[in-house]
This record gives structure tokens, C-alpha cells and sequence, in this order.
């Protein structure tokens, strides 16, 4: 994956985002969070990346959205195209990882799931204020109840999953933002379709997630 493709995805996002922002028709949480990541990202340095973060990964859950491909072709939302067209071509040569400890109760998930950091503390553009990643859930899929210090929002590029937090439970179809504050339980879980869904991580992006229920 070459830096210009890295800094077009990201712009991607940010652009959706920014249209978001303009469009006001966000609820006050969800306006506030991006216009905090807008202007971390704003600070971001994209004149340089680091070569070492941008070598993929080749991790098994890019077989896993052979899907998403496919109904990208078939006419995806257009406020969402965008950002498809921008990460579909690099799926495959993205720095895919998955960083929790294994689970005897759940030995595969490490293989069908994962996410790819383009700005962050080991992502290609470096940033110790925000990330701004993919997230990919195979199908069929529990995401376990997790917290994280970090103030998160995810924005639904292509699958409807369930999205816990806090003990209650919505469907979010593609086009769809939310925001978890600090530190509050959360979880997702795939049915027929994977997940495929931007993130974006302010605070403290340092500290990792973790299991609650583990």
C-alpha cells in the first residue's frame, strides 16, 4: 500500500465526516466527537508515513468480505461511495491486526475479525491524539462486551450488525454513526453479511481494549 493510498482513505472518511458536520442534522454528542476528531486530524502530519506500518498484514479476515465487494459493485449509498471506492482496492494490502488475548470459549475470533489503523501511535500516519481505522467482523459473529478508555465512534460503511452499549441494543444499517464514551460496555455481533465500519478513537487511543466479560 502506497502513502497516497493510506492519506486517500483517510481523506475519505474525513470528507464524509466534514459533510456530516455541515448537513447539522447530527445529535449533539455525535456533532461534538467529530468535530473533535476533525480537528485532531487536522493535526496529523500526512507529509510522511511510516513505511514499516504500511506493509499488510495478510490476515484471513479479508476472505472474509468477499460480500462487502460484492454489493459495493451492485450500487453502495452514495454519501457512503466514497469511502468504499477508497478502501475496497486496498483491503487486501491493509496492516490488518487483532490484539486481545485468545478466549478457549471463542479460538477462531482472531481470525475473523480485525482492524487497520491508518492514523494512530502504530499506524501509518502517527498521531498520540486520534486514530482513525477499519473495522471488518466476518459473519456470524459476537464481538464480546468490551471497554476501552478511548471516546470511540464508528461509522457503518457495510453490513448491518447489533451494537450493544450500555445494556441496550439497536440494528445500525450502513450509513449509521455512533459514539461510545469512555469506558462504557459495548459489543457488535454479524449475522448473514460482515461488518465493515470506519472508527475514529480520541483521549487516550494508548491504552487497548479489553473483555469484560472474559
Amino acid at each position: 500500500m502506497t502513502p497516497a493510498a493510506a492519506k486517500a482513505a483517510v481523506d475519505a472518511v474525513r470528507a464524509h465526516f466534514a459533510a456530516r458536520m455541515r448537513a447539522g442534522r447530527e445529535a449533539p454528542a455525535i456533532a461534538e466527537e467529530l468535530a473533535r476528531v476533525l480537528r485532531l486530524l487536522d493535526e496529523v502530519d500526512f507529509s510522511r508515513a511510516d513505511e514499516k506500518h504500511l506493509r499488510p498484514s495478510g490476515h484471513p479476515v479479508v476472505t472474509q468480505l468477499g460480500q462487502v465487494m460484492r454489493a459495493a459493485e451492485s450500487g453502495p449509498d452514495d454519501a457512503l461511495s466514497p469511502i468504499l471506492a477508497a478502501f475496497l482496492p486496498i483491503l487486501d494490502a491493509l496492516p490488518w491486526r487483532f490484539s486481545y488475548a485468545p478466549r478457549p470459549d471463542m479460538p477462531d475470533i482472531g481470525e475473523r475479525m480485525a482492524w487497520a489503523e491508518l492514523v494512530g501511535p502504530i499506524a501509518p500516519f502517527h498521531s498520540r491524539k486520534v486514530c482513525l481505522g477499519l473495522t471488518a467482523i466476518g459473519p456470524h459473529l459476537l464481538y464480546p462486551a468490551h471497554r476501552h478508555p478511548a471516546v470511540e465512534t464508528y461509522l457503518v460503511v457495510s453490513g448491518t450488525a447489533a451494537w450493544t452499549a450500555a445494556g441496550v441494543t439497536t440494528r445500525r444499517p450502513p450509513g449509521d454513526i455512533l459514539v461510545h464514551p469512555s469506558n462504557v460496555v459495548h459489543a457488535m455481533e454479524t449475522g448473514d453479511a460482515p461488518l465493515l465500519a470506519a472508527y475514529a478513537w480520541t483521549g487516550d487511543v494508548e491504552t487497548l481494549s479489553e473483555y469484560v466479560d472474559a
